[in-house]
């Protein structure tokens, strides 16, 4: 009983700690790093006087000390959070050396990447000056390299010659544009800002070969620079196998360069449930230390010596966890191998110190090492799934699955090495046998994991692979014991990626027939908080250890979480979504039963676009599943760009658009029809009328922005909204002059971003907005929107909103939010742009 009540002790103090951390995660502001340093002192005044609680206290002075060393451990790890994140702002870009040609040398960092006709790569700057003068700016940048452009987020028409020879770890000599840390904001959507702070990038930017210091290479990389030799790997994948598919899987598995993976795979692998097999993970890590382990442990007792320095138990596993953080380099450092490396770590460390904790414990304990390494990982879907994974294998396995998850757990290499565990081996049995307990084993562990992550899964990415139960049976032992050893092995042997691709591609081939895509996978819209704690909580009565009458209680707690009760307008009410899609346009417009949306957003580069990224997650997570009107502006790239990925997607009723006959966006089997002035419909009791262009016989304008689709929307209540476009002044001028009536609306979408050619001094008269919405990209290179119309509007009191600094912008229930004030987190940006 000491024992145990020690444990829980144990254990209290380490959920302490990480639940200080988590909650100085939730700050919305940060405060003076000089009050985080007082809550540091204060932290540490209560661990020591613990020990002056007097044993006369309640409980011999145990639950006391506890209490107190609780207490201080929680306040320690609030305020060395704080104070680390108030360190990591603090390296910020002077507003002086925003998109001015900063000259900066530094050293190459990381893989280069090929994306959207250029090349994405780190730098860590040495110095930097600006207009010849010394500047201070961060050390550590997010770079592009595109021939003739200096909007890294843009991209370019084709990779320069000259970067196509930058090598990691090289010295380079560059004048850059360098912008503030920036992502865009939505609701349930990919937080890059947070991404770039845990990667303490405080400015990304782009190369200007045009710039005040031509591009120039200084200083070769070293010979045994890491980064040069995980380039070379890369590349020689890349030669070496001739199907590019297969190649840029073996190239993550090998080096941990998952860019290199085609989205059409990620999505393939996503949808079968085994995408965590296909880039370097704690599993792989794992593996490799295991490995290690046996390799060390069998050379070190062939040697008296060696054994006399240390025991081949604690060599062995030490030589593990060596040789795992050395693979974890190799492949890039990424979050997940540094806390698989941490996690080995602790259980070493307190192997070696004969401490018999419980497997639970431990999982604790090295939860507590990652977030001292890297606080901001319980922000991470990763460290809960696989923490979660681990130890439900403790909990829910049976005889077998337990004793191999407390060995996994407790990371003992002895026991890879042939070395007494303590555990009691069973007697030798037929290869039948140990075939058929190994394949049960697989099978009950599977469905533990699969159940017992399912309600996890579901909170984090509202999705569950129908298929992956089957899809990860078959992919785990092919992925862990062939594919990836051929493709590390590679390194040694390049003839062996050949054969790693060749498995690759039957497996890839097998996924294929498997349902995927929309018939493949449940999706969720997002729960409510109550309905996520309560999923939770199912997930954990599920487990078959567990009583029956426990387990259908679990269910039911579950049913919330797989169908959340999804808030919809009233009759007669509508509510309007402006998305966050960058330099674009796409506003999302609800009434009780039906969805339109107007416009996609923009290709933000090959493979990637405002559909793909931004709006299905999106639509997803608020638990659309048509969309009954697709209205698309204007042929321009930034309206539509996102069209096509969301149409195969989603089903799409119906297209309404000023696309030319013959345009590769109408075709399909959706009834296509074209914008016309005149066209009204009502949707539960809520009004749309098309404003312009006209209708025929007039001629569509030559000019895609004279054409525009201009949409009014209006409820029972007379609330309204104006979308429009990308009309210009001749545009506005003939609607102010033929329809001023039907211009005015509470709302307006500005038109063309805030360009000079429009929001002309008459059409705002007419349409007199209470509330403008600026569509633009953070910084963007054309200058939206233009200080000359922001003026106008504000000569007149109108209410800009602009999406650079909003992000999405909601309109529900007569209340107008941003999601950058509704969801406020002290690593993301809320100032105005300039």
């Amino acid at each position: 009983m000491g024992g145990d009540a020690a444990g829980l002790k144990l254990a209290g103090l380490v959920v302490a700690w990480l639940g200080g951390v988590l909650l100085q995660t939730t700050q919305p502001q940060l405060w003076p790093p000089q009050a985080y340093l007082a809550g540091m002192a204060l932290g540490l005044v209560l661990l020591a006087s613990a020990a002056a609680v007097p044993r006369s206290a309640p409980g011999g002075g145990g639950w006391p000390r506890l209490a107190c060393r609780a207490t201080g451990l929680l306040l320690l790890a609030f305020a060395s959070t704080g104070w680390r994140a108030s360190q990591v702002l603090a390296e910020a870009l002077p507003q002086a050396a925003v998109q001015r040609d900063v000259v900066a040398e530094g050293t190459v960092t990381g893989l280069p990447r090929r994306m959207g006709g250029g090349l994405q790569f780190g730098f860590e700057v040495d110095r930097a000056t600006l207009d010849g003068e010394p500047v201070a700016v961060p050390r550590r940048l997010l770079l592009g390299w595109y021939a003739g452009r200096d909007d890294a987020d843009d991209g370019g028409p084709a990779l320069p010659a000259l970067a196509t020879r930058l090598q990691s770890g090289e010295r380079w000599r560059f004048s850059l544009r360098l912008k503030p840390p920036h992502g865009l904001a939505n609701p349930h959507g990919f937080d890059r800002e947070l991404w770039l702070f845990e990667q303490r990038i405080r400015a990304t930017g782009s190369v200007r070969e045009a710039g005040p210091a031509a591009p120039q290479r200084l200083q070769a990389a070293p010979v045994t620079a890491l980064g040069r030799w995980r380039q070379q790997a890369r590349d020689a994948v890349l030669l070496q196998v001739p199907d590019s598919r297969a190649a840029g899987v073996l190239a993550a598995l090998a080096v941990g360069d998952q860019a290199a993976i085609e989205p059409a795979d990620w999505a393939l692998f996503r949808d079968t449930g085994v995408a965590h097999l296909m880039s370097i993970s704690g599993l792989h890590v794992t593996m490799f230390a295991w490995l290690a382990t046996g390799l060390v442990g069998a050379g070190w007792r062939r040697s008296p010596r060696l054994m006399q320095l240390a025991a081949t138990p604690h060599a062995a596993r030490w030589g593990g966890v060596l040789g795992a953080a050395a693979y974890a380099a190799f492949a890039g450092w990424g979050v997940p191998a540094q806390r698989t490396v941490w996690m080995l770590a602790t259980a070493a460390l307190l192997a070696s110190g004969r401490l018999r904790w419980p497997p639970l414990l431990v999982l604790l304990a090295a939860a507590a090492v990652v977030s001292v390494a890297d606080p901001w990982a319980l922000l991470q879907p990763g460290f809960w799934l696989s923490f979660v994974a681990v130890g439900l294998l403790m909990l829910g396995g049976d005889a077998p699955a337990r004793a191999h998850a407390d060995r996994e757990s407790a990371s003992d290499p002895a026991a890879a090495a042939d070395i007494d565990t303590g555990l009691e081996r069973p007697p030798p049995t037929s290869a039948w046998r140990r075939l058929l307990q190994a394949t049960r084993q697989l099978l009950h562990t599977q469905a533990v994991a699969t159940l017992g992550l399912a309600p996890l899964t579901l909170v984090f990415f509202q999705q569950l692979s129908l298929v992956g139960f089957v899809a990860n049976l078959v992919a785990i032992p092919v992925v862990t014991l062939l594919i990836t050893p051929l493709a590390l092995l590679g390194l040694l042997w390049p003839s062996l990626w050949d054969a790693g691709a060749a498995v690759l591609q039957l497996l890839t081939a097998g996924l294929g027939h498997l349902p995927h895509g929309p018939d493949g996978v449940f999706i969720a819209a997002v729960a409510p908080a109550w309905a996520r704690a309560a999923g939770l909580l199912g997930g954990l009565l599920l487990l078959p250890v567990l009583p029956l009458r426990l387990r259908l209680l679990g269910l039911a707690l579950l049913l919330p979480l797989l169908w959340p009760a999804v808030p919809r307008p009233a009759e007669g009410r509508f509510e309007a979504l402006a998305a966050d899609v960058g330099q674009g346009s796409a506003v999302l417009v609800r009434t009780r039963h039906h969805l339109l949306l107007y416009d996609t957003g923009p290709t933000y580069g090959p493979g990637a676009d405002a559909g793909g990224r931004v709006l299905l997650p999106l639509l997803r997570a608020r638990g659309e599943r048509r969309i009954h009107l697709l209205v698309l502006s204007h042929r321009d790239s930034d309206h539509v760009g996102g069209a096509a990925s969301l149409r195969a997607a989603m089903p799409v009723d119906r297209l309404l658009s000023s696309l030319d006959e013959g345009h590769a966006l109408r075709a399909g089997p959706q009834p296509h029809a074209r914008c016309a002035a005149g066209q009204r419909w009502q949707w539960d009791g809520v009004r749309f009328e098309l404003l312009h262009p006209p209708p025929p016989p007039a001629p569509l304008p030559a000019r895609p922005n004279a054409r525009s689709c201009v949409l009014r929307v209006e409820d029972a209540q007379g609330r309204s909204l104006l979308l429009a476009g990308d009309i210009e002044a001749a545009e506005e001028a003939q609607l102010a002059a033929t329809q001023a009536a039907a211009l005015r609306s509470d709302v307006l979408l500005v038109p063309h971003h805030g360009s000079r050619t429009s929001s002309t001094p008459a059409f705002l008269d007419a349409v007199a907005p209470r509330v403008a919405v600026v569509q633009a990209g953070h910084l963007n290179r054309h200058g939206h929107p233009h200080d000359a119309v922001l003026a106008r509007y504000t000569a007149r009191g109108v209410q800009v909103t602009r999406s650079d600094t909003c992000g999405a912008w909601a309109w529900r229930e007569g209340a107008m939010t941003c999601e950058r004030q509704s969801s406020p987190q002290y690593w993301r940006r809320s100032t105005p742009s300039r």
